[in-house]
């Protein structure tokens, strides 16, 4: 059913498309002739414009021959450099590029997929219903794509993103996150010849930090301080320098808890060098924002059962597991859409090291054919 060849084929021609986040307009117009020569209705909305794109999200409703309710599949079009220019090989079985960008796996392995598992449908006329695919911009630098659906115009109410390594496993939580930016205002003056007039802002940011909770606070919690900004030359006391940190967790209790920690670790390492009443500096600008929210699959919820099914028809063992990162799924579910992230085989991704098997992208294909089905003949013994 499923062709490695022309699974292939397609991943080949897709990891030749430069599509940095902000800049898919060309796989977009790829994937719109693709999937329309498939016979999906294809629109785009207007997500370019919010997030300063060259193209919004691709949306597609490929239609079934069976009347039921239907299943979303999703993948994102943008990557992560340095992606331009890439020149993939395939060597016994294995894709990578030519080292000195990354491949593109992630996420054209889970396009290519959906693209594959289409044409099955179409060719064996299989018992099947609607497939709602999307293909989301922005994926790389925040969810921006997802965030900025209309989710209105979806009429999925459960699917899955292709958007992780493991083939054998369902996504079923993932944490929500807060992103955090600090500036810390000192003053400025000679560093040589009036020290003693300045307050060195880059040391208050220091002396902030050293307060904070970093790296794994517990089994479902994590904290870090990732980009420091400030200074302008050495015979200069600094006069600001700006933090950006992030913190995750799958409560959102603790979330809560650890963000007003760094809060409060800022606040009062500027508060402590304080000049006195009347004194503008030291003073402390702080923004916290939402990355993205939780996720949290019961296990046995029908989008899990239904892979878990899937897998046991085709002889393999599908498990749920846990993971610190997010993706569109995040995004999906907070909007009411029971969303599970299966992998693709993808490894080492965002390094030039970056690599996946056909096997696998095949295996993975095989999959959803069969969860496609498998949903369907569930939907019509239902009466749906």
């Amino acid at each position: 059913m499923v062709q490695p060849q022309r699974l292939s084929d397609i991943f080949l021609q897709l990891v030749r498309i430069d599509s940095p986040s902000r800049e898919e307009q060309e796989i977009a117009d790829f994937l719109k002739n693709e999937l329309q020569n498939l016979g999906a209705e294809v629109v785009f909305d207007n997500a370019g414009e919010t997030v300063g794109g060259t193209v919004g999200n691709l949306i597609a409703w490929f239609p079934g021959n069976v009347k039921v309710r239907p299943l979303l599949l999703s993948a994102h079009m943008d990557t992560v450099e340095p992606g331009r220019g890439v020149r993939p090989r395939l060597e016994e079985g294995v894709f990578r590029s030519s080292g000195d960008t990354i491949l593109g796996s992630d996420d054209k392995s889970g396009i290519a997929i959906i693209l594959e598992v289409l044409r099955v449908l179409k060719e064996t006329d299989v018992p099947h219903g609607p497939v709602e695919v999307v293909f989301s911009v922005c994926e790389e630098i925040g969810l921006l794509g997802a965030k900025a659906l209309n989710k209105s115009r979806l009429k999925s109410r459960l699917g899955y993103v292709l958007d992780a390594w493991d083939i054998h496993a369902i996504v079923t939580r993932a944490p929500a996150a807060n992103r955090f930016t600090f500036v810390v205002h000192g003053k400025e003056s000679h560093a040589g010849a009036e020290p003693e007039k300045g307050i060195n802002a880059i040391i208050l940011a220091a002396k902030a930090m050293a307060r904070c909770p970093d790296g794994r606070i517990d089994h479902e919690t994590t904290c870090n301080i990732g980009k420091i900004e400030g200074g302008v030359a050495t015979n200069i006391v600094p006069g600001s320098v700006t933090i950006l940190a992030e913190a995750r967790s799958h409560d959102p209790e603790k979330l809560q808890k650890l963000s007003d920690e760094l809060v409060t670790a800022f606040q009062c390492a500027v508060a402590e060098a304080g000049g006195g009443e009347g004194i503008d500096f030291p003073r402390l600008e702080v923004r916290v924002e939402e990355d993205f929210p939780h996720t949290r699959i019961p296990e046995d919820a029908p989008v899990v059962l239904l892979a878990k099914q899937a897998g046991k028809n085709l002889g393999r063992a599908m498990t749920t597991r846990s993971v610190g990162g997010g993706s569109d799924a995040n995004i999906f579910f907070n909007h009411g859409i029971d969303a599970c992230v299966i992998g693709t085989g993808m490894r080492e991704v965002h390094t030039v090291r970056e690599h996946v098997t056909l096997s696998d992208m095949v295996d993975c294909a095989g999959l959803f054919v069969e969860i496609i089905q498998e949903y369907t003949r569930i939907q019509q013994k239902e009466g749906l």
